[in-house]
C-alpha cells in the first residue's frame, strides 16, 4: 500500500515540476501504476484481517469509497480549475497522497510476513496459475470486464446517434451511471454476505444479461436509454464488487498475488472489449448488447469452477 501511494505521489510531483505534455504523460503512467499496486494490496489486507463471512460488507464499503471520491472529488477539482488554474489540483493531490501515507503508517500495522518462506514473486504467480479455482475466477473477471466494455465504449456514440445528445446530455448519462455504481456497491455491502458471494455474482450476471438485452429495446426514448444504462451498470457493479471478496477466499496462501492478477484480468478484459466494441458497433448497437449477454453466459460457466477454500 505504501509503495503504491509513494509511486502515485511521485507521479503528481513530476507534473508539478515538469508541467509539460511529457510530465503529464509520466503522471498518468505513475498514477495508474500506483493505483494498480495499492488496490490489490488493500483488498488483500482486508482479506487477511476480516473474516470471510463479513468480507462482502467490508469490500463493498471500500468500493463505495471509490464512487464517493468521484462524486465529491470531481466537483472540487472543477472548482479549483475554474478559480486557480491547471496545476493547483495537482497540489491538492500531493497533499491528499501524503495524508494517505501518514494514515497507512499510523493506523495499519506492518504485516509481519516471514521472509524465510523462500517464495518469490514468480513462484507465487505460478502457484496461482496452477490453481483451477483461481484461474476460473480470473476468467470470470476477464469476461465480465470485457462484456461491460462492449457497451462502455460505444454507449456515448449510440446516444449521440439516436438522440443527437451533446456533451452536456452525455454528462447526465455519466451521472446516472455513477449513481448506479454507487447503489450496486451498496447492494454488495448489504447483501453479498447474506446471499453467499458466489450466488451474489451469479445473480449479478443474470441481471446484467437481462439488462443488456433490454438496452436496445428501451433505447427508443431518451429516458428509456437512461433506464437501460442504469440497470446495466447497476448489475455490473453488483457483479464485480461481489466477485472481489469471493476471490479473496480462493487461494488464501497467495491472496495478494490473486488480487493483483484479478485487477490485471479486469484490465485485460477492458482492453479486449475496447478493441472489439467499435467493429461490433458497425452492425448496430444490438450486436454489442447481444455479445455482452453471450460473454456473460461464458462467465457463468466459469463461475461454476470457482471454489472458495476459506470459510468463517
Amino acid at each position: 500500500m505504501l509503495t503504491g501511494l509513494v509511486v502515485f505521489s511521485l507521479g503528481v510531483l513530476i507534473v508539478l515540476l515538469l508541467p509539460t505534455p511529457l510530465g503529464f504523460f509520466f503522471f498518468l503512467v505513475l498514477s495508474m501504476l500506483g493505483k494498480a499496486i495499492f488496490d490489490p494490496s488493500l483488498q488483500a489486507y482486508f482479506g487477511d484481517t476480516t473474516p470471510y463471512s463479513r468480507r462482502g460488507f467490508v469490500i463493498g464499503l471500500l468500493e463505495m469509497s471509490w464512487s464517493l471520491s468521484f462524486f465529491l472529488g470531481m466537483p472540487l477539482i472543477g472548482f479549483i480549475l475554474s478559480r486557480f488554474g491547471l496545476l493547483e489540483p495537482f497540489l491538492v493531490l500531493v497533499v491528499l497522497s501524503l495524508v494517505s501515507i501518514l494514515v497507512v503508517l499510523g493506523l495499519i500495522p506492518p504485516d509481519g510476513v516471514s521472509k524465510a518462506s523462500g517464495q518469490t514473486v514468480l513462484s507465487k504467480i505460478n502457484q496461482v496459475l496452477r490453481s483451477g479455482p483461481a484461474l476460473a475466477g480470473l476468467g470470470v473477471m476477464t469476461l465480465i470486464s470485457l462484456a461491460n466494455q462492449l457497451i462502455n465504449v460505444v454507449f456515448g456514440v449510440w446516444l449521440n446517434t439516436s438522440f443527437g445528445m451533446q456533451i452536456a446530455a452525455l454528462g447526465g448519462a455519466s451521472a446516472v451511471i455513477g449513481l448506479a455504481e454507487l447503489l450496486g456497491e451498496s447492494g454488495v455491502s448489504a447483501l453479498a454476505d447474506k446471499f453467499n458471494k458466489q450466488r451474489a455474482v451469479l445473480i449479478g450476471l443474470g441481471g446484467n444479461i437481462l439488462a443488456s438485452g433490454l438496452l436496445p429495446l428501451l433505447g427508443d426514448t431518451v429516458w428509456g436509454a437512461y433506464l437501460g444504462l442504469f440497470l446495466f451498470y447497476l448489475t455490473f457493479e453488483f457483479t464485480i464488487v461481489s466477485l472481489i471478496p469471493l476471490m479473496t477466499g480462493v487461494l488464501p496462501r497467495a491472496r495478494g498475488t490473486v488480487m493483483a492478477l484479478t485487477i490485471a484480468s479486469a484490465n485485460l478484459g477492458r482492453g479486449l472489449g475496447s478493441l472489439a466494441a467499435a467493429p461490433m458497433y458497425l452492425g448496430g448497437f444490438w450486436v454489442n448488447a447481444l455479445f455482452t449477454a453471450v460473454v456473460n453466459l461464458l462467465a457463468i460457466l466459469c463461475l461454476r469452477y470457482v471454489i472458495v477454500t476459506e470459510e468463517g
